[in-house]
């Protein structure tokens, strides 16, 4: 389980880079809102698989409340989701 959970961390977090880096540029400098559109809703479901497989994990791995919040910010943060990622495959 802990294997999904990192492939979808890491899909979240390159979803993240996405919207970011390329569908708000898109919107604000070449007018193309629906770009945004799009991508924030493919995030938004990664992001609410991602917080539902955390939570999962964090009662079935036993882990303390400070890294399952860590593990939840990194998802906020752009590149923070691969930083965390290195945290969860050591304890693989």
């Amino acid at each position: 389980m802990m294997n999904i959970f990192r492939l979808v961390a890491v899909v979240e977090g390159l979803s993240l880079l996405v919207l970011f880096f390329i569908a708000m540029p898109l919107k604000y400098i070449y007018g193309m809102p629906e770009v945004v559109s799009v991508v924030g809703m493919i995030h938004g479901i990664l992001f609410l698989v991602f917080i539902a497989f955390s939570s999962v994990l964090s009662q079935k791995k036993d882990w303390s409340d400070k890294f399952h919040f860590l593990v939840i910010i990194s998802s906020m943060i752009p590149f923070a989701t691969f930083y965390m990622d290195r945290k969860l495959k050591a304890q693989i």
